[in-house]
C-alpha cells in the first residue's frame, strides 16, 4: 500500500441468532472478551483444499445460512481477500443466495475486485458479475462515506477484509471512517473477523494527534497486534466517542474459531490472498510494519521487485550495508547483500545495491527493531541517505513522521542515536497501549 496516498453478530436481539448453545457474535454491549472456542463450527472447506484449522467470521456466519441478515439493507466493504473456504468472493456467495438485500459494495484502496495499484481505486461502477453498484470508498472522508451510505440506503454495514497488521495499511482506516459514517446514518456495523498475520504481538511507537492521516487516523501503535474485529471494538470503545461524539448503535463482531494470538498465518490452514499488489506473501506481511517505513526515505522499499518490503536499497548502496546489519545478528532473520533493478516505483530501471531480508524463524522476527537497525546503518554509511518530503503538506513535510506517528524517530536517527536508543524511546507508550487494548481482545492465548 502506498504510504504516499493511504495510507460490525449477532446478539440475542436485533440481528440475534443462536449457534448451538452460544451466540455467534460479540456485541459492543459488553466489553468483556468472548470465548470463541465456544462458537459454532464453520462450514467445511472445499474437498480439493486442505482443511483449515481456523474458520473465519464469514464461515461462522455462512454456517447459519445468513438468516440473521435477511431483511437488512446491507452495505458490504470488502475486496479480493473477502473469500470463503472455497476461495469464492463473499459478495458472490451472498448474492447467489437470493435471500439478502445487498444495496451496495464499497471498494477500498485497490478496489473491490483488486484491479488498482497502490494509491488507486476502481471508481464507482456496476459489478459485471452481480450487477451490484460498487461505490468508490478509497480516500473518502466521513462526510463522503456518509453520503455514499445514504445514497445506497444501508441500515447495516458489513466489513470483511484481510488486514496486514500495520498501522499504515489503509483498510483499517477505511473501517474507522465507515464506523463514523455508520453513526451518522444510524446503521449497525458487523465485522467478520480474520487472522492478524503477525499474531497478537504489539510493537512500535504510538501515533500522536498532530500526525494523524490516511496512514494512521487514530491513536494506536505501529504494529497493533489485533484482529480487525478487535480493532473495531477498540475503535468503538476508545476512539469513536472522541471523534464522532458517541459509539455505534450496535457493533457486532463475528469471531473466528480456532485462531490464537500466537499463530502466524501459515498455522491457520487458510489460503493467503494478497490484500494488495505489493503484499504477495505472509512473509511480506511479517516484515511490513518495519520495512514499510522505507516509503519515508529515499531508498526503495522494493516496489517493482519480486519481493517488495523484503528487498531494499538504492543506487548508492553497496555491500557495507548488508555487512553492518548482518553483524547485529538480529532475531529471526538473515541479511543478504543483493543487487536489483526496479521495474516501477523508486529508481525505475536503475541498478540498485541493497539487502534482501530472509526469514529464518517467523516466531522470532521483530520487524520494527529490524527496520530501525537498517535505517540507522544506512544513515551512518551513506551521505545520500535522506528523508522523503511531501510537497503537498508543508506543515508536516516528512512522510516518515506520518508513518511513525511523530518527529521523534526521524530526529533521533538524524542526530546519530543508536538503534537501541530509538527502540527504547517508545517502550512506555507501547506498554500503556497493551494495557488499554486488553478489554477489547477476543481470543485466548499469549499477547507478547
Amino acid at each position: 500500500m502506498s504510504a504516499l496516498n493511504r495510507r460490525r453478530l449477532l446478539t440475542a436481539t436485533g440481528l440475534g441468532v443462536a449457534a448451538a448453545a452460544a451466540p455467534i457474535g460479540v456485541s459492543n454491549a459488553a466489553a468483556a472478551p468472548a470465548a470463541p472456542g465456544a462458537m459454532a463450527a464453520a462450514t467445511a472447506a472445499a474437498p480439493a483444499m486442505p482443511a483449515a484449522s481456523v474458520s473465519t467470521g464469514f464461515e461462522v456466519l455462512a454456517a447459519q445460512e445468513f438468516s440473521a441478515l435477511r431483511g437488512r439493507k446491507l452495505g458490504i466493504i470488502t475486496n479480493p481477500t473477502g473469500v470463503d473456504a472455497q476461495l469464492r468472493s463473499i459478495v458472490d456467495v451472498m448474492h447467489r443466495t437470493g435471500a439478502l438485500n445487498i444495496v451496495g459494495i464499497f471498494g477500498p484502496e485497490h478496489g473491490f475486485r483488486g484491479t488498482a495499484q497502490a494509491g488507486g481505486s476502481e471508481g464507482t461502477t456496476k459489478d459485471p458479475r452481480t450487477g451490484l453498484t460498487v461505490y468508490d470508498a478509497y480516500g473518502a472522508g466521513v462526510s463522503k462515506m456518509t453520503e455514499l451510505f445514504r445514497t445506497a440506503g444501508v441500515d447495516t454495514v458489513l466489513f470483511d477484509i484481510q488486514d496486514a497488521g500495520a498501522r499504515f495499511y489503509t483498510y483499517i482506516w477505511t473501517m474507522f471512517t465507515a464506523m463514523q459514517a455508520a453513526i451518522a446514518v444510524n446503521a449497525e456495523f458487523v465485522v467478520l473477523d480474520r487472522p492478524n498475520p503477525l499474531g497478537g504481538k504489539a510493537d512500535g511507537p504510538m501515533m500522536t494527534p498532530a500526525f494523524t492521516s490516511g496512514v494512521g487516523a487514530g491513536l494506536i501503535v505501529q504494529q497493533h497486534g489485533m484482529t480487525v474485529g478487535e480493532l473495531a471494538r477498540y475503535y468503538d470503545g476508545e476512539l469513536l466517542p472522541d471523534v464522532a461524539g458517541g459509539r455505534l448503535r450496535k457493533l457486532t463482531v463475528v469471531p473466528m474459531t480456532g485462531w490464537r494470538p500466537d499463530m502466524r498465518y501459515a498455522d491457520t490452514g487458510l489460503a493467503w490472498v494478497p490484500p494488495s499488489p505489493n503484499m504477495p506473501t505472509p512473509d511480506t506481511a511479517l516484515l511490513y510494519p518495519g520495512t514499510g517505513m522505507f516509503e519515508g526515505v529515499v531508498l526503495t522499499e522494493g516496489r517493482g521487485t519480486t519481493r517488495p518490503f523484503e528487498i531494499l536499497g538504492a543506487p548508492f548502496v553497496d555491500y557495507r550495508w548488508a555487512e553492518a546489519v548482518a553483524a547485529q545478528r538480529l532475531p529471526g532473520v538473515r541479511i543478504r547483500e543483493c543487487y536489483f533493478t526496479p521495474t516501477f516505483g523508486k529508481f525505475t530501471g536503475e541498478v540498485c545495491g541493497g539487502v534482501q531480508v530472509h526469514l529464518d524463524d517467523i516466531q522470532a522476527v521483530q520487524a520494527i527493531p529490524l527496520a530501525i537497525h537498517l535505517l540507522v546503518a544506512a544513515r551512518q554509511l551513506y551521505p545520500e541517505f535522506g528523508w522523503r518530503k511531501d510537497s503537498w503538506d508543508p506543515q508536516r513535510p516528512y512522510w516518515i513522521d506520518k508513518l511513525t506517528g511523530s518527529t521523534r524517530l526521524r530526529e533521533q536517527i538524524t542526530a546519530g542515536a543508536s538503534a537501541t536508543a530509538v527502540v527504547s524511546a517508545y517502550q512506555r507508550e507501547l506498554s500503556a497501549f497493551k494495557v488499554r487494548r486488553q478489554r477489547y481482545l477476543l481470543y485466548p492465548g499469549g499477547r507478547p
